[in-house]
């Protein structure tokens, strides 16, 4: 028995699944290591089937050097989109890091196998409530949809301009830090004030060596006032996930 085999078509889904196994490499949440190589492998194969009929004019030829070459473009704009998803999602960690930082949690350091990283507690139970929400409200099919649209604006033989890569990148640092903010930024302004009643309580009656009562008393700040944070969490999530989309879809020329 034998069968035929469309060359061009063959070509087209295996470097469009390069540029997907590249972007779920770093992407989140397809970057997490509870996630198989060959499951990740057989999934951006599946991503890249129905978008081979856009890919198969723009099928380099028969060389080894023109299919080395497309194959190393292919990782190099899936690594790109990626990036610059992955950037806006570090606020989550950055502010559960924050957190940690002010309120004396940094002592209980520990392996985080999600980004096989050393981090603290609220910086790991934030992307553990970040992952469930973007779940629960499908945000993970709209990074999807973002990314498979650069397979039409982005076909196998172009690539992004870096000219905007830069610029996005330049903007998404600065989105990614004012994020940080505001989801830790109320907790914070609150540990403040308690150092500040701390200083004046030390200054008032010194005898009472009030520092010695800052960190559990900053603990239990940051414990029962979390759920302020985390009820911003959900609106934050989505416009996390409406920037990412974004900046995928204009990174692409979209």
């Amino acid at each position: 028995m034998s069968y035929e085999l469309a060359i061009a078509e063959f070509l087209a889904i295996m470097l469009g699944a390069v540029r997907t196994g590249a972007w779920m490499i770093i992407c989140p949440p397809f970057n997490s290591r509870l996630i198989p190589g060959p499951v990740k492998a057989l999934l951006s194969v599946g991503l890249a089937l129905p978008m081979a009929p856009y890919l198969r004019d723009t099928v380099p030829t028969l060389t080894t050097r023109d299919l080395i070459a497309s194959a190393a473009l292919q990782v190099f704009i899936g690594a790109g989109l990626g990036f610059l998803t992955a950037l806006l999602f570090a606020a989550l960690q950055a502010a559960g890091d924050l957190l940690d930082l002010f309120g004396g949690f940094t002592l209980a350091m520990a392996y985080d196998p999600w980004s096989l990283s050393q981090s603290s507690i609220f910086g790991r139970f934030y992307n553990l409530v970040a992952l469930t929400l973007l779940f629960a409200s499908d945000g993970h099919q709209l990074i999807l949809r973002g990314f498979l649209q650069s397979f039409r604006t982005l076909p196998l033989n172009t690539t992004f301009s870096m000219e905007t890569f830069s610029r996005l990148l330049v903007k998404g640092i600065g989105e990614m830090f004012v994020a940080a903010l505001q989801i830790a930024g109320p907790l914070i302004a609150v540990l403040f004030l308690a150092d500040v009643a701390l200083g004046l309580l030390n200054r008032v009656a010194p005898a009472l060596n009030a520092f010695q009562l800052g960190f559990p008393i900053k603990i239990f700040l940051v414990v029962s006032l979390s759920g302020l944070a985390f009820a911003m969490l959900p609106a934050v999530l989505d416009s996390l996930v409406e920037r990412a989309v974004t900046v995928v879809v204009r990174l692409s020329g979209g």
